[in-house]
């Protein structure tokens, strides 16, 4: 990893959750905590702009998949939103679209237990679904779509600190035209603070709609 992708790594670690602070929050929740989920079920999520639909990792990933799911079959994506796009530098059509419930505490679920890519076997590329965190554990209800391969988003137990990268869960199977429609649509200036200021989106894209399919 490279000093560039290691300090993106960090920036998106402060940056990939929308959430005030988690010090009072309940414990993260374990895999056993409900009934396991048929393999691989698939999401359509309706948004403003289209349809995108995920394929999800319930396998590989089951605490994740299944806290997705969760949100998904008791409706408290209905109404969520994507609201940032960040873009590597220098090839803004790559990076990553945020989408969630942008710290509602009233609609979210407590944080689950962190599953990294070192025990789930998943990788970050073109079109993973993963979701967003401060420290390894708080993950909630914000996701994020990748726009491109992100190997420095992956564990890498080598580099020092917070070395546990992000819990992909699943991927894009159909609507990558509307992610990277989404990821393309203006962000505001002013907008969003830190590492996220000039991220936001200057109109949020309203998901209309999570559901199972298939």
């Amino acid at each position: 990893m490279n000093a560039f992708a290691r300090r993106h790594l960090l920036a998106l670690a402060a940056g990939l959750l929308a959430l005030p602070a988690l010090a009072q929050t309940p414990a993260p929740e374990s895999a056993s905590a409900a009934a396991p989920v048929p393999a691989l079920p698939r999401v359509a999520l309706e948004t403003a702009e289209g349809r995108i639909v995920l394929e999800l990792e319930t396998a590989k990933a089951p605490v994740t998949a299944r806290n997705f799911l969760r949100y998904v079959d008791n409706k408290r994506f209905d109404g969520a939103v994507f609201f940032r796009a960040s873009k590597t530098p220098g090839a803004p059509q790559y990076g990553l679209l945020q989408g969630g419930l942008q710290g509602d505490v009233s609609r979210m679920y407590p944080p689950i237990a962190h599953e990294p890519t070192t025990q789930t076997g998943l990788k970050h590329l073109d079109g993973t679904i993963s979701m967003g965190r401060f420290a390894p554990g708080t993950a909630r209800a914000d996701f994020f779509i990748l726009l491109g391969d992100a190997p420095y988003l992956d564990a890498d137990p080598k580099q020092p600190g917070d070395n546990q990268g992000f819990a992909a869960f699943g991927r894009v199977v159909e609507g990558m035209d509307v992610v990277k429609k989404i990821h393309a649509m203006p962000l505001s200036p002013t907008k969003g603070e830190g590492v996220m200021k000039g991220e936001i989106l200057e109109v949020p894209v309203k998901i209309v709609s999570a559901r199972r399919v298939g």
